[in-house]
């Protein structure tokens, strides 16, 4: 049996354990209010431009002379997909839940007979689909030197995608990634919303 003076030490190492671990929780909180905020920032400009694009490729009259980025190539025998994840791990559902509904679609794509061309974006996507589909990774981009999600990043994958149009290299381009969704946390209630419905 653990004396008086061994369980006051313990008492006190988990105290000690607990401040910590509040102030952890603190600045994660400050990190993903940050991160948040900057989602939310971005989200009017992104569903304006699919609208403006939607619209575009809508109003097309004269497929034959209209650009084929807009238009298309008329075929859907190569698919191209891009599963977007993240270079870190450590963030629960949000790599595997891409990964899940990836796989999905490509045992469709391949089940109709169709070429399946892959890019991954992310080391966490890269490192589980090239266990079964290693031989239809074109393409692995990582971005473990970058610390935040920026414009030259993305600029870097999507001028790749449009080359790979231009040159002819696949019919369809089918892109995986997370829409990040607002949950109100309430400190007081147990219940929150659940981002993942």
């Amino acid at each position: 049996m653990a004396s008086l003076d061994d369980l006051k030490k313990r008492i006190a190492s988990v105290k000690s354990t607990q401040k910590i671990t509040k102030a952890m929780k603190m600045v994660a909180a400050a990190k993903l209010r940050r991160a948040q905020e900057s989602a939310e920032k971005g989200r009017p400009y992104s569903e304006k431009m699919n609208n403006v694009i939607l619209n575009l490729s809508n109003g097309i009259s004269d497929k034959e002379n209209a650009p084929k980025l807009l238009s298309g190539t008329g075929q859907e025998k190569i698919h191209l997909c891009v599963v977007m994840t993240s270079d870190r791990g450590l963030c629960g559902g949000f790599n595997s839940n891409i990964i899940k509904k990836a796989k999905s679609y490509f045992a469709k794509i391949l089940d109709e007979g169709k070429e399946l061309k892959i890019i991954t974006v992310g080391s966490k996507g890269n490192d589980q689909l090239k266990r079964v589909y290693g031989e239809k990774i074109i393409e692995n981009i990582s971005f473990k030197e970058s610390k935040n999600a920026n414009y030259f990043d993305a600029d870097k994958v999507g001028k790749m995608v449009i080359e790979k149009f231009e040159a002819g290299e696949f019919d369809v381009c089918t892109i995986f990634y997370n829409q990040f969704k607002k949950c109100n946390y309430s400190n007081s209630s147990s219940t929150a919303n659940n981002p993942f419905k």
